[in-house]
């Protein structure tokens, strides 16, 4: 089955309102990129420090938009500043990083 790029939106989109509605904790971990990238907007979301969150242009400049708006202030002005979000090449961010430079939550130890 082939999905559209509004429909992929739509699939992380119900999952980001599924977890904002109940509370529950997201945990980020491993490589997560592209589209993964969404799961950001999720208010409980928690990375671990040994994720790689890759980011990169949208196929569109409103799928690019869409993917800016899920994250927060600090990350966005960095993806801008490096004009990371131009380029369909994938710019790696460690989950350490994300944590410590970009004020995300670090997931607690399982």
């Amino acid at each position: 089955m082939v999905m559209d790029r509004a429909e992929v939106f739509s699939d992380y989109s119900g999952t980001v309102h599924q977890y904002n509605a109940s509370g529950e904790r997201f945990r980020i971990r491993g490589r997560c990129q592209s589209a993964c990238t969404l799961f950001l907007a999720i208010k409980n979301a928690c990375i671990e420090r040994s994720a790689a969150l890759r980011f990169h242009a949208g196929s569109s400049p409103i799928s690019t938009a869409r993917m800016m708006e899920a994250y927060n202030a600090r990350l966005r002005n960095y993806l801008n500043a490096g004009n990371y979000m131009n380029s369909s090449a994938f710019h790696t961010i460690s989950g350490s990083d994300m944590t410590s430079r970009f004020g995300y939550k670090e997931c607690p130890p399982r």
